[in-house]
């Protein structure tokens, strides 16, 4: 089923569109999508160093003591585009800040896509006060990693170390660092509350594995570390849950694991991203759409297919039949995926986080039921990942 749920990326702003702007984000899995959620957007490798964790406990205090000295608080210029009221294009301005840390020696650092969404210029700024001005290398809106380099020559850089998120469990211990409604260089405590959480990027796609902490995230955390108790980086903290009362914290943050990062670091670095792209907005089929007498109960039912989508282009088929089910209008009628690869394809995040796992040019093997009774077996060329919200038809 579609879900509906209040979230906000949480760079800190100013001077844009009275602070806040309201996105629907449209269900365009890395597929096309499966779940419709409304986010609230506040506006505004080689040289890595050791990537294992080093296994051992510390407390906050040695923590913050060893890392803060790599976190970085993010200034970005932004300029967005919208139609005024006589629907005529039109710039506005403003700042947008949030956080970052620094991976290696070389002077790379990673944050938020969402932190310098269409900055001009960027600025950081390091706990020892001094700013550097920082070029943005490479972003990826479906994920909402972005990596900024700046000139190491003169500084005194202290890389956080890059762990995994592979081994977390729900209850360890995490902190994080970050710049909360300003409050530069601040640290706040909790535990991991729940893995392998989906959110959305900047252009409807979905982010799998995420983490979610009760660790407290606010407006300005965004792109900032979260860490184990070893004091290695498992996660970028990207989103809160708000519950519909605004734009603090209620004990619900999201963290992008940094397992995401890592993957997309090398292409990042070049300014490309090369993640696989099918195009289609799908339904789990689950226990919930028995009202619409569908011919299984288990599969991925296709809604629709995004025209000149490597799904279109291979004879894939969406949903032609309108019809309700709680409310929400949904079309029914289209191909179900049953397989791919040979693998079971059970719900709409495990065939978004499958195809989000391949590359732009990979050929794929998709199995599936066509009019209710057909088994048909069709091959898919996946494209690139777009990094604009593409909208079904």
């Amino acid at each position: 089923m579609k879900t509906s749920r209040s979230t906000w990326l949480i760079a800190g702003t100013a001077g844009l569109l009275g602070a806040v702007t309201a996105l629907v984000a449209a269900a365009v899995l890395g597929l096309g999508g499966g779940s419709a959620t409304t986010t609230v957007v506040q506006q505004g490798s080689g040289g890595l160093v050791k990537t294992v964790s080093s296994g051992g406990s510390m407390t906050p205090r040695e923590i913050y003591k060893r890392d803060s000295k790599g976190v970085v608080f993010i200034t970005a210029d932004v300029v967005k585009k919208q139609s005024n009221i006589f629907g005529a294009p039109e710039s506005q301005t403003g700042k947008a800040t949030g956080s970052g840390f620094v991976i290696d020696n070389r002077g790379t650092i990673l944050t938020n896509a969402h932190v310098v969404d269409g900055a001009k210029n960027v600025t950081v700024r390091f706990p020892n006060d001094k700013t550097v001005d920082a070029k943005i290398l490479g972003a990826d809106r479906s994920s909402d990693i972005a990596v900024l380099q700046i000139d190491p020559s003169g500084q005194d850089l202290s890389p956080l170390r890059l762990a995994s998120a592979r081994d977390v469990e729900v209850g360890d211990p995490v902190v994080a660092i970050g710049n909360p409604f300003g409050q530069a260089f601040s640290l706040t405590t909790g535990v991991v509350s729940a893995k392998q959480r989906s959110i959305e990027g900047l252009n409807g796609f979905a982010i799998n594995d995420v983490i979610q902490t009760d660790a407290a995230i606010n407006p300005g955390n965004s792109g900032g570390p979260l860490i184990d108790s070893a004091g290695d980086v498992i996660g970028i903290n990207s989103q809160i849950e708000t519950g519909g009362s605004g734009g603090g914290n209620v004990g619900i943050g999201f963290a992008v694991p940094i397992d995401t990062a890592r993957k997309l670091l090398p292409g990042l670095r070049q300014g490309t991203v090369n993640t696989g792209y099918l195009g289609i907005s799908s339904l789990s089929i689950t226990p919930e759409l028995a009202p619409l007498n569908l011919p299984v109960d288990e599969g991925v039912l296709i809604e629709t297919v995004n025209p000149g989508s490597p799904a279109a282009k291979a004879g894939i088929k969406g949903g032609t039949v309108p019809a309700k089910l709680d409310g929400q209008s949904l079309k029914i009628g289209g191909d179900i995926i049953q397989k791919i690869d040979g693998r079971p394809m059970r719900t709409s995040l495990a065939l978004s986080t499958y195809v989000a796992s391949k590359k732009a040019g990979d050929q794929i093997e998709i199995q599936l039921l066509r009019g209710g009774k057909e088994k048909q077996t069709v091959s898919v060329t996946l494209g690139r990942r777009p990094q604009q919200s593409v909208k079904a038809p």
